[in-house]
């Protein structure tokens, strides 16, 4: 027997690599490869998979770890420093989608239960994909990444609550009495990791830190412990294991928990997606794909259109709400888990988990495209003139600039030491930033601010920056460097630049490109640029003398400077 089954674990797995080439080649996330390969090894094509019950224990392992470490990441005072926008974005969304998802599947033919389920599979969007994609364009930093995380962060909580429903109706129908009797538990349990939170886990998670095996066994077990507690007091172990991770999420060791729980996350869970593709028969798809059809344009192009025209009516640009829409067009992981939840409960019929594992398949594989593609799709839709889309005064929390001689972009890495400056040299001065944080500061402190990204033309459009006479960069974002560098001369040539560059070779290329001057770390920071623009003023000329030393510097010591 465990021969056959380590067997079958071997051919499923080379199955699924091979799949996952084919998807890595047509730039499709692997998520999608693992389905299909589940389909392939399933009994509706090839039948491989005899021992089903441990393939389906495998998927039950997945599901827990990966809804750990979301509880890991689920730090709910973080969702105070991103303003009024992100609550409001997913509470018009989980309203919108919903409503447009249950009124559809009520035509379609679903029962009350199916519809609400299906509408609400439809407003989760994919933690995994969204997070994937913003990292690699390094755009999880940006205003619209921020936002776009933001709402996932409270998506998961919505889920959270989501689950607890399902587990009340695993009779097939909710009934009042077992939903009190299960919140009257989950308040004692929520107690009990409360206490165990703040006066427990962090001196044993101290302790267990010193040995970061003893650390990773700590972690599976405090995870798969708190998932047996709540099964056993009547939840899914999927409410346990995400709860068990919220009560690790303030550890100050939690990223190294994650980290280490990863790889063994996504083994497991390619397993659950596989287990999820060989249930899946190619009846309920033939059956199933004129509603995933319907459903996934609800989520394209339904679930954008209200992003970006919320945002709008908040006064965000239409870039900023257009890319935040584009990254939330999709479905979660997480809504085929409550659906297959739902069916194992009673709930739904198992054709609705078909249909919303094909709405997941199309809707990742567009939004995927969608992602990549954005700045030029952006280019095409700021052609439309909506107004819907953006008011006339967008949002800066500040009124609109008349134009400031001194511009600066980013308050981090030594901004604090440019604002004394131009302090003393009482020039006027406006700071850009897209951190809550940093613009409450600001406010507090009475200086002229703009809230939004440096990448948005619209915002430095706003902020009349051609008619600056110096701009400052404390952004260490190379990319952003250089397109601030090019943005800003070609319509203001007569203004000087100063900007951050990591190592020699993206100095050069900067001073290439026509910056007045370039700080390197070890070399010189911001408190001395500060102090020679103190005692030189805003003259471009006396930049070049200064900018011709240091690329004198930079050519004999460059060796010295990048080995640093």
């Amino acid at each position: 027997m465990h021969d056959t089954i380590f067997t079958e674990l071997s051919v499923v797995i080379l199955v699924t690599a091979i799949v996952s080439i084919v998807m890595k080649i047509l730039r499709q996330p692997l998520i999608l490869g693992y389905i299909l390969a589940g389909l392939l090894v399933g009994p509706s094509i090839f039948n491989l998979i005899q021992s089903v019950e441990m393939f389906q224990t495998f998927s039950a392992l997945g599901i827990a770890l990966l809804l750990f470490i979301i509880g890991l990441g689920m730090n709910v005072s973080e969702l105070r420093k991103l303003g009024k926008v992100v609550p409001l974005i997913a509470g018009m969304s989980l309203l919108t989608i919903t409503l447009l998802g249950f009124a559809s599947s009520s035509l379609m033919g679903f029962s009350i239960t199916e519809a609400l389920l299906i509408g609400l599979a439809l407003f989760f969007s994919s933690t995994i994909i969204i997070i994937k994609i913003l990292s690699d364009k390094r755009e999880q930093g940006r205003l619209h990444g921020q936002i776009a995380i933001g709402v996932i962060l409270v998506e998961d909580i919505i889920a959270t609550f989501a689950l607890l429903f399902i587990v009340a109706g695993e009779d097939g129908q909710f009934n009042l009495e077992q939903i009190l009797l299960l919140l009257g538990k989950g308040l004692l349990l929520l107690a009990f990791l409360a206490i165990c939170s703040t006066r427990i886990l962090p001196k044993v998670s101290r302790y267990m830190a010193g040995t970061q095996e003893l650390l990773f066994l700590f972690a599976i077990a405090w995870g798969f412990g708190i998932a047996t507690l709540f099964k056993i007091s009547g939840f899914s172990i999927e409410v346990g294991a995400l709860f068990a991770g919220v009560a690790l999420a303030a550890s100050p060791y939690v990223q190294e928990i994650a980290s280490r729980l990863k790889p063994l996350r996504d083994f497991f869970v390619v397993l659950f997606f596989i287990t999820l593709g060989q249930s899946m028969s190619l009846g309920n798809i033939a059956s199933g794909i004129i509603p995933a059809m319907i459903l996934s344009a609800i989520v394209i192009i339904g679930k954008p259109l209200i992003i970006t025209s919320t945002m709008g009516f908040l006064g965000y640009t239409k870039r900023v709400s257009f890319k935040t829409g584009i990254n939330l067009s999709q479905i979660s992981e997480f809504s085929i888990i409550l659906v297959v939840l739902a069916v194992s409960s009673g709930l739904a019929r198992p054709e609705v988990a078909s249909i919303i594992t094909l709405v997941a398949i199309i809707t990742i594989a567009i939004s995927t495209y969608l992602m990549h593609y954005d700045d030029q799709l952006f280019a095409k839709f700021d052609q439309i003139k909506f107004k819907l889309f953006e008011k006339e005064v967008t949002y800066r929390e500040h009124k609109r600039s008349e134009g400031y001689p001194i511009v600066l972009l980013g308050y981090h890495h030594g901004g604090h030491e440019f604002v004394r400056i131009f302090k003393q040299m009482k020039h006027r001065f406006m700071v850009i930033d897209y951190d809550p944080e940093i613009i409450d500061l600001m406010e507090q402190q009475k200086i002229a601010y703009l809230y939004g990204d440096v990448t948005d033309t619209e915002l430095l459009k706003e902020a009349n920056i051609e008619k600056s006479k110096l701009v400052v960069s404390t952004i260490s974002d190379h990319s952003t460097n250089v397109f601030l560098v090019n943005l800003i001369l070609k319509s203001n040539p007569d203004c000087a630049i100063i900007c951050h560059a990591e190592n020699v070779h993206q100095a050069t290329e900067l001073y290439d490109l026509g910056a007045s001057y370039v700080m390197i770390p070890h070399y010189i920071g911001s408190e001395k640029i500060g102090q020679f623009i103190k005692r030189t003023g805003l003259n471009k000329a006396e930049f070049k003398k200064f900018r011709d030393r240091h690329l004198a510097h930079l050519e004999n010591h460059a060796p010295d400077i990048t080995s640093l």
